[in-house]
């Protein structure tokens, strides 16, 4: 029998926890958004979260002396920054302002299959069937959330529209992120994707400085918290940990977001979960912990 060594243990468990500090911090921002969301138009709540980030991320690379990312690099981060940190969080924000939020859960949780998809045609991801079954079981979950979040009214077909093309944007920009890290830090391929999703959001920079003036301090704080924990952080340690896995198996990681966000806005805005989405997010955390007990054991060879 061998075994894995202790520096390849100790960056399995490395990456396992930036995982899931991403985890959390993401269903956060549901929490976050939905606060701030009431007060901020989409468009000026994605340049104030992004600017956020991005002077987080800034004074870190500063510190850390990081610089410049390679060239090679520079692809991946420009299109990841396009996508994923500029489009997606305007259309997500668009759309959740438009359909109810099991709605949008249903949608945009297509996301991690098609980053599964795309990471196998693509990347030339695994797709083992232990993963596959992990992903089936966790978006069966977050179907069942999705459903019974629902209102039960006619959902608007932009809404809808829009919550599919942040899912399409999230799974593009996960899949140009990926090679981007073969060549560059996670701080570093973080850091200029924000800026550049900042940069590209920009036109909504006099919509943020009027609506600044006018909205509580408490949805400004919700915005700034945005952009440092669930952007600055959060995608710094996702970067960290896409790097030593596959693209398709932190999809099926991010599976894990439903259940918590139903267990935070139970705790922090008193909605009691029913049965249904109890069971819902149950099944998320089933199919993650399946697809994550695959990469364990193939990290231990007989």
């Amino acid at each position: 029998m061998t075994t894995v060594s202790v520096p390849a243990r100790r960056t399995e468990l490395l990456a396992a926890g930036a995982a899931a500090v991403t985890v959390v911090l993401w269903a956060s921002a549901f929490v976050s958004i939905r606060a701030a969301g009431e007060e901020y138009s989409p468009g000026a709540l994605a340049l104030g979260r992004l600017l956020s980030g991005a002077l987080t991320l800034g004074v870190i690379l500063l510190i850390r002396r990081e610089g410049l990312p390679p060239r090679e690099a520079w692809r991946g981060i420009l299109v990841s920054g396009l996508l994923w940190f500029g489009f997606y969080m305007v259309v997500l924000n668009w759309g959740e302002q438009l359909v109810d939020a099991g709605t949008a859960a249903l949608v945009v949780n297509t996301g991690p299959l098609l980053i599964a998809l795309l990471g196998v045609r693509l990347l030339g991801d695994a797709m083992p069937p232990r993963l596959l079954a992990g992903m089936a079981v966790s978006f069966a979950g977050a179907v069942t959330v999705g459903l019974s979040m629902s209102d039960g009214g006619g959902a608007s077909v932009l809404g809808v529209v829009l919550c599919l093309l942040a899912a399409v944007a999230y799974a593009g920009g996960v899949i140009a992120q990926k090679p981007a890290l073969a060549h560059g830090s996670a701080l570093q391929v973080t850091t200029f994707g924000c800026a550049i999703g900042a940069v590209a959001c920009l036109p909504f920079a006099g919509q943020l400085v009027s609506q600044a003036a006018s909205v509580p301090v408490s949805a400004t704080l919700n915005m700034v918290y945005l952009g440092v924990f669930p952007t600055a952080l959060a995608f710094t340690t996702w970067a960290y940990a896409l790097a030593r896995t596959t693209a398709s198996r932190m999809g099926a990681t991010t599976y894990a977001v439903p259940a918590l966000v139903v267990a935070m806005s139970w705790v922090f805005l008193g909605e009691v979960p029913g049965a249904l989405t109890l069971v819902g997010g149950a099944l998320c955390l089933a199919g993650v912990a399946v697809s994550r007990r695959g990469a364990r054991r193939r990290a231990r060879p007989l």
